[in-house]
């Protein structure tokens, strides 16, 4: 019966998922032209993954008239918005993999959060929702399989036309080919097998990207080869992988995710494939803010300075009552009340202080807008320093933030490396770094599924959760915010001159190598300090930057002064929001702040594409 009813299914449906996700894949790089593009790549399996969670949290009705129907809903949802910002941007291959991999970390996250503040009701979603292969009938291998044959059946209607696309757009367009309706039925295709597939086992990862670079390596160069040995190859993998885990787990096997496994594999061939990549469009940085100013000198770091005194006051005095409205604190408990939250405002401040100083040092560093210590990975290493922290040694604050800057730095020499022989172009450092954070979320992902009281800690943590701040905690960070800003504060003649190049550089007597090394490394503590705070995912060194350029201040100094004060304010103003919004339940204000920080990445991208 084990055999019957276990083992075989399992076995038939890894066959059958590896490929269903290698076809996916195939499908994508083909019609898209790009050999980075793969469900996981592109966030169409993570779209499918958060659709579920928040329909079995808040319309469960719904998957009792289809878990499929909702997943195409949300790998449909994803695929249109990441390919509508490569359209944008003549598809090219950094565009789509960038806005594709930040969707997926956003909505990997974002699900993974609400499943832990869901426990009672998603508890079991967690295993599932990386990637769980194993079965208790042959239900979902029978239902893959005709849904597979089906899609096949598609697939040999287009292979023409595929075929075409290898001539370029104008020769295919002149022998008929439309463009326009082939994409659409080429990614409604690949979409819809991503989707089934994540219905029935969840998330697996990176099987799309590397089955048909096996195929290409092996000798496939038209596209009926890849399209007919990706998913033979795919469905050896995912087999291989499988059994490879269970072999290794042993009695553990039917609760280690499959996906998170892939993915700790496929994350290091992304980063190994990335000088292939051929960049089509280079970002720019945009221009200074354009418009007739009417403030000068220091007067948008005063209105900051005033603002966030402002959102302070509010934060700490307005709140709601035990009826459920607003009300100011006061009275014989306001004390006690202010004891609670006073840290935990300050913890929020200091936090998004140092985050926006760390993204505006990386910005200047790397010549692009988009770079910030969550982009980059860099938030995602500190995570894994404390993941290793708490599964390993159970230190107390202090050696937290060791382990967490032992991680960011660990993350920070690995893009350092990967992108040397690039010359540090910014598309292969932020394509690095965002493989690094899959790499990392997954080994978190496989170290949370063993079912640890730690994991639940964990799962807090990277939430962004203030819950847990005391005074000491926040004095600690507040000084240690304090030291590692001022000092960012008194490198600003580095972050002028860097940005002009290597060669204006060294003429004034800047030691490149060194600056660089050491601007990384403080980049990587900042980050280190701040994410302890407020999670891996806050996007708040992406904003803070940007919304301070957007101000006009340019010179380092400034910039970094009216980051500091509006990437504080911002996360007070989460931690406000977070607290009072659905009072008296509270989210955690690295959760708001991520739900914001992501579309607003995406709407930068999308204005680049316009301009």
């Amino acid at each position: 019966m084990v055999l019957t009813y276990s083992t075989l299914p399992r076995l038939a449906t890894a066959l059958i998922a590896g490929g269903a996700l290698a076809l996916s894949g195939a499908l994508f790089q083909q019609v898209l032209r790009n050999p980075l593009a793969d469900p996981t790549t592109l966030g169409v399996s993570a779209g499918a993954n958060l659709a579920l969670v928040v329909t079995s949290l808040f319309l469960p009705d719904l998957l009792g008239a289809g878990r499929d129907l909702v997943a195409l809903i949300g790998s449909a949802t994803a695929a249109v918005i990441v390919v509508s910002l490569g359209a944008r941007r003549g598809f090219s291959p950094y565009s789509l993999v960038l806005s594709g991999l930040v969707l997926s970390l956003w909505c990997g996250g974002l699900a993974a959060i609400l499943t832990y503040l869901n426990q009672r009701y998603l508890s079991s979603l967690f295993i599932w929702g990386a990637g769980s292969l194993a079965q208790q009938s042959w239900v979902i291998p029978l239902s893959l399989l005709w849904k597979l044959a089906v899609i096949a059946i598609g697939c040999a209607f287009v292979m023409r036309p595929l075929s075409l696309l290898d001539l370029g757009e104008s020769s295919s367009t002149a022998l008929g080919v439309r463009l326009v309706r082939l994409r659409f039925i080429v990614v409604a295709l690949a979409v819809a097998l991503a989707a089934f597939v994540t219905s029935a086992v969840g998330v697996i990862g990176f099987i799309g990207l590397v089955a048909p670079t096996i195929a290409r390596l092996s000798g496939a160069r038209r596209p009926a080869q890849l399209i007919l040995w990706s998913p033979l190859i795919g469905a050896g993998l995912l087999f291989f992988a499988d059994s490879i885990l269970q072999l290794v787990a042993g009695g553990l096997g039917d609760f280690l995710p499959t996906g998170a496994v892939t993915a700790i594999f496929g994350s290091p061939l992304l980063l190994a494939l990335l000088p292939r990549l051929k960049i089509r469009h280079r970002l720019q940085q945009s221009p200074a803010f354009r418009r007739p100013r009417r403030w000068e000198g220091s007067a948008p770091v005063i209105i900051a300075a005033a603002g966030l005194l402002v959102l302070l006051m509010v934060s700490a005095f307005l709140g709601r009552d035990v009826n459920g409205g607003w009300a100011f604190t006061s009275g014989e408990f306001s004390h006690d009340v202010l004891a609670i939250r006073i840290p935990k405002i300050l913890a929020a401040l200091t936090s998004g202080a140092m985050l926006a100083v760390a993204g505006s040092i990386l910005q200047r560093l790397t010549g692009n807008e988009m770079a910030s210590p969550e982009v980059l990975g860099i938030s995602a290493g500190a995570t894994f320093g404390v993941t290793i922290a708490l599964f390993a040694v159970a230190p107390g604050f202090s050696g937290q933030f060791a382990f967490a800057v032992a991680g960011a730095i660990s993350v920070l020499l690995v893009i350092f490396i990967s992108s040397r022989r690039s010359g540090f172009a910014p598309e292969r450092v932020l394509l690095a770094g965002i493989a690094l954070s899959a790499m990392v979320d997954a080994v978190v992902g496989v170290l949370s599924s063993t079912g640890d009281p730690r994991a639940v800690l964990l799962m807090r943590w990277m939430s962004g959760s203030t819950y847990l701040i005391e005074g000491s905690t926040a004095a600690m960070e507040v000084a240690l915010g304090a030291v590692l800003i001022a000092v960012s504060l008194a490198v600003r003649r580095w972050l002028d001159i860097l940005p002009l190049g290597p060669s204006p550089s060294a003429a004034v007597g800047i030691p490149l190598a060194k600056s660089r090394f050491a601007l990384f490394g403080l980049a990587g503590l900042l980050t280190a300090a701040a994410t302890l705070t407020v999670g891996p995912l806050s996007f708040i060194g992406l904003m803070g930057p940007h919304l301070a350029r957007e101000v006009g201040l340019t010179r380092a100094l400034p910039q970094m002064v009216g980051a500091a004060l509006i990437g504080g304010g911002l996360m007070v103003a989460a931690d406000f929001v977070g607290r009072t919004i659905v009072s008296p339940y509270q989210i955690p204000a690295g959760l708001v702040s991520a739900l914001i920080g992501a579309p607003f990445l995406m709407l930068m991208m999308r204005k680049r594409g316009a301009g």
